[in-house]
Formats: C-alpha cells, structure tokens, sequence
C-alpha cells in the first residue's frame, strides 16, 4: 500500500527526514513514534503530499504521489488524514461536515451521503449528535466525528497525525476505541501517536524515529520488550512512569 525510497526532506538547512525506506503492507497498522522532532508528522504528512520531499520516491497503491501530472486533489480523495487540531468546518453540523465532501468530490446524491454518513456517526457512536455543531461538541466527540468524516470518502488508506494529543485525557480513550475497531477491521493504518499502550494493542510494526531516521521497526512485543536500538532503549526508559520501577 505504501512504499518510500530513499526519502528526504529539508527544511532551510534543517534535514527533517533522512534516507527513509518502508514499507506498509495492506490491511497493515504501523505507529510511529519518537520525541518531540524526531519528525514523525513531516513524515506521515509527505504520504499525501502536505509536505513536499526533496528527494526519493513515496507510491501509494502503486502510484508514484510526485508524478508530473497527478491530480493531488483526487489522490488526496482516496486517503483519510485526521489531524491534531480536528479541523471541521465551524459552520456545518457533524453530519454536514460529513457529507460534504462525498456530495462535492464524490458527486453522491445527497440522500445516499446522508445514509452513509448516519452509520459512520453511529460508529463513531455520535449518531444522536449528527445536528450538533462543532461548538457543541467536546474535543473528543470532535475528533470522533473527524474520523467518520474522512471515512466517509471510503478511503482504503487512512492516516493519523497524533489525533489524541489535542484531547484531555478522559476523552482520549473514546478515540482510541474508534480507531482500534478500524484496524480490526482491517483498515490500512499509519498513525504518529505518544499512546503506546494503543501501539502495543493494536500496531502490527512500530517504527521507531529520531533526528529524521528510522532508527527500529519492530513488532509490538520485540519494540516494547526487547529495543535493540540505544536510543529507542532509552526513549522507552524516560516514558516509563518512576511509579512503575517501585512495583
């Protein structure tokens, strides 16, 4: 589903991601973590072209993404991107932000948009606040409605940019949920999150990153119980709450 090559970018003189070469198999959950700059959202941004790179190649399903000629609008039609901030549309509803875009791109008639729109806010278990406002709604309903918003294009890849971080932390739990029901589904995943019980639960691979490197991509168990890489030893260390060295 998605290959990067040889990848970098810059910025100015700042080298965000250096020479990155993965791969994410279909139907794959892979979580991406690292501190803070260790450029794990310039990187899941470059797989839909928020961010340009200067060098290498990214293919999305095949499809070289920097290809002269591509259409980024309906490349970006078929990849499901939620965001730190939720970035609904104030003035819409969250069934009128979820209706939007497959009505306008999609080009569905708007009875068979609000259809699909109704199951994906009863997913996200919002169905009873489809004529709520954004306003209305707490961070975690917002973020939940955000989901089921980039669903509803039906796309077979989605992405997440630390979706819970935003959150306070008695809403984090409710979006977690979500997105752990998309991977058993058999969702294609990439997701940039600090939540690493959700990475232990449910990624198939992490990758760890630092200074713009991929620095460990293992699974779940050898990650969080065997890192072999001395800094993802240690970033592993420094998140361990002191209170569980006193068990």
């Amino acid at each position: 589903m998605i290959k990067l090559e040889a990848v970098n970018k810059w910025f100015g003189d700042y080298h965000a991601l250096v020479d990155i070469n993965e791969s994410v198999a279909k139907g794959e959950v892979v979580v991406v973590c690292g501190p803070s700059g260790s450029g794990k959202s310039t990187l899941i941004r470059t797989l839909n072209r928020l961010e340009a790179i200067q060098s290498g190649r990214i293919a999305i399903d095949g499809q070289d993404i920097h290809a002269p000629g591509l259409d980024i609008n309906e490349f970006r039609s078929h990849i499901g991107f939620v965001f730190q901030q939720f970035n609904l549309f104030p003035h819409l509803s969250a069934l009128g932000n979820c209706t939007l875009a497959p009505v306008q791109i999609r080009k569905l008639k708007p009875a068979e948009a609000r259809e699909r729109a109704m199951a994906l806010l009863d997913r996200v278990g919002l169905a009873h606040k489809a004529n709520a406002m954004p306003s209305e709604l707490s961070g975690g309903q917002q973020q939940r409605v955000a989901i089921a918003r980039a669903l509803a294009m039906q796309p077979p890849l989605m992405l997440f940019d630390e979706p819970t971080s935003a959150l306070d932390p008695e809403m984090v739990g409710e979006v977690l949920l979500v997105m752990r029901d998309l991977a058993r589904d058999g969702m294609t995943m990439v997701c940039v999150t600090h939540e690493m019980g959700f990475a232990r639960e449910v990624a198939d691979h992490v990758l760890f990153m630092d200074a713009g490197k991929v620095l460990e991509r293992a699974t779940p168990d050898d990650f969080f119980n065997r890192p072999q890489h001395p800094r993802a030893q240690q970033f592993l260390a420094d998140i361990r709450s002191p209170f569980d060295a006193q068990r």
